[in-house]
């Protein structure tokens, strides 16, 4: 299928369920996952740094860790294929939900409403264990990672962790965008990842892949565009002809 085409089933589609991977972010300069391991981090799996388990054995590692994963992602800003997604909601309210795997926050800073994080956010923290009246009557205390000064519990990244399970209502809202879309579109990621992964072939309507190498997803999708989406997106999501 042409851009054309697919330029016309986003013109004709009422309802549109956007999933974002880490290709979204690529033009950005986020480094992905695995990348993400510089310096000290080089002797480190992620793997073994991104559980509850690796965290609880050594809390100010794994920390210092996501510290430096914070910072990458402050300096880097929302690309043209962002941009175009948020500019194309607030063209349209309500049309166009965007699901991403992403943690790096782009798609809200870019000004996209209602997306739905299915990795979490790896710009906040949470309580380790069920916050205690006392860890919410005060601050944290300053730390590696920061704690309750009453009882000692711990904040950690608020990211879903290896053998942890997605939030809830997060999961929920994304399938029941997918179960009711007329068009989603698939960009950026590998399709590996499940209950993502799961989400695209879930689809009601047509599904598009955008993606410079090959997916695991193009084999259930009407059409697969080769291109990044800071290049594709802009041109699929402009309103003009």
């Amino acid at each position: 299928m042409t851009l054309a085409t697919v330029r016309g089933w986003v013109r004709d589609a009422s309802r549109i369920a956007l999933l974002s991977g880490a290709g979204m972010s690529a033009e950005s300069g986020v480094p992905t996952f695995r990348d993400a391991q510089t310096g000290l981090w080089a002797r480190f799996r992620p793997e073994d740094l991104a559980t509850e388990d690796a965290f609880r054995a050594n809390p100010a590692n794994v920390w210092d860790w996501y510290a430096m994963r914070r910072e990458m992602v402050a300096k880097v800003a929302p690309n043209a294929g962002h941009a175009a997604v948020a500019a194309f909601q607030q063209r349209h309210p309500g049309r166009l939900t965007v699901v991403t795997q992403n943690v790096d926050g782009l798609h809200q800073r870019a000004g996209s409403p209602g997306v739905l994080p299915l990795h979490g956010s790896i710009l906040e923290d949470k309580w380790l264990d069920a916050p205690r009246p006392c860890c919410i009557a005060q601050p944290p205390v300053e730390g590696h990672p920061p704690r309750c000064a009453v009882c000692g519990n711990l904040r950690r990244p608020a990211v879903v962790w290896f053998g942890e399970m997605l939030p809830v209502a997060v999961l929920a809202a994304a399938e029941a965008a997918a179960h009711a879309c007329d068009l989603m579109l698939v960009v950026g990621t590998s399709g590996v990842v499940h209950p993502a992964a799961g989400l695209a072939r879930a689809a009601a309507g047509r599904m598009v892949v955008l993606n410079p190498e090959p997916s695991d997803l193009d084999d259930a999708a009407q059409a697969v565009l080769r291109g990044t989406a800071a290049t594709l997106l802009p041109q699929l999501l402009d309103d003009n002809p």
